[in-house]
C-alpha cells in the first residue's frame, strides 16, 4: 500500500495479530499518519521495508525468523531513510543499548498511551529521537557504569551555546523549537548540531542524546 502524499508512512512489525490490529486502529485516527504495511516476522519486515520504504517502522524485538534487533541492523543499512522505533515489553539494559547501537531512533514500552505513540512517531519523523522515560533512567545508569563506545572523552570542548542546544536535543525538541527558544534560525541550529556531532564523535541526534545523558549535559545545562 503506497503512502498518501504528505503523510508519514508507518510499517508495523509484531508477531501478534491483535497487537498489530490495535496499533493500526490507533494510528488510523491520526490524519498525518498512514499504515502502509504489517509484518509478523523479521524476514517479512525487511522485505516490506525494502519494497515500501516507509518513514517509520514500529519494531517488536521478539520477532520470529529474524529478531527485531537484527532486522533493525539490516534495515538501517539498506533503507536508511526508514527510522526504527522499538515498541516492546522489554526494559532490560542490554536490549536498550543494542537497539540504539543498531540504529534505532526510539525505544518505547508497550504500556505507552495511544497519544504517546502517535506523538513519538511524529517526533521521530521530524528527526527527534524518542526514549520512554523509564528507559532513559536505565540507559543513564548503564552508561554511568560502563565506558561509552564511539564518542570522544567528555573533555572535548563544547561552547556554552553548543551545550545548550545539546540539552534541548535531550529534551526531544526539534530544530524549529530550539531555534524559537534561542531566537536564532533553524539553519544556525543545524550548523551548531553539525559541529557538535563532529566534536563529540557521534553520527546523529540519538547518539548525541546518549552522550549528553552520560556526561550530564541535560536540563541542568539550561538553568
Amino acid at each position: 500500500m503506497p503512502a498518501e502524499e504528505g503523510k508519514i508512512a508507518v510499517l508495523i512489525a509484531d508477531d501478534h495479530p491483535l497487537v498489530r490490529e490495535g496499533i493500526r486502529k490507533i494510528l488510523s485516527l491520526e490524519p498525518r499518519i498512514v499504515v502502509v504495511g504489517e509484518a509478523a516476522d523479521g524476514h517479512t519486515v525487511i522485505e516490506l521495508a525494502r519494497k515500501l520504504k516507509p518513514r517509520i517502522i514500529l519494531m517488536d524485538i521478539n520477532l520470529p525468523l529474524i529478531n527485531g534487533l537484527e532486522a533493525t541492523r539490516v534495515i538501517r543499512r539498506e533503507v536508511p531513510q526508514a527510522e526504527v522505533i522499538a515498541l516492546t515489553i522489554h526494559e532490560e539494559e542490554e536490549y536498550i543499548m543494542e537497539l540504539f547501537r543498531a540504529g534505532a531512533a526510539g525505544y518505547l514500552l508497550k504500556d505507552i498511551s495511544a497519544e504517546g505513540l502517535v506523538e513519538a512517531i511524529l517526533q521521530v519523523a521530524q528527526g527527534v529521537p524518542v526514549i520512554h522515560p523509564g528507559v532513559t533512567k536505565k540507559m543513564l545508569r548503564l552508561l554511568t557504569e560502563s565506558p561509552c563506545e564511539g564518542p570522544k572523552a567528555p573533555g572535548t570542548s563544547l561552547t556554552r551555546r553548543e551545550k545548550e542546544i545539546l540539552a534541548y536535543v535531550v529534551k526531544g525538541e526539534s530544530n524549529k523549537q530550539i531555534a524559537r527558544r534561542l531566537y536564532i534560525s533553524e539553519k544556525t541550529v543545524k550548523n551548531h548540531l553539525t559541529r557538535i556531532f563532529r566534536k563529540i564523535g557521534v553520527q546523529d541526534r540519538t547518539q548525541a542524546a546518549v552522550y549528553a545523558l552520560k556526561h550530564g549535559l541535560t536540563d541542568a545545562t539550561l538553568e
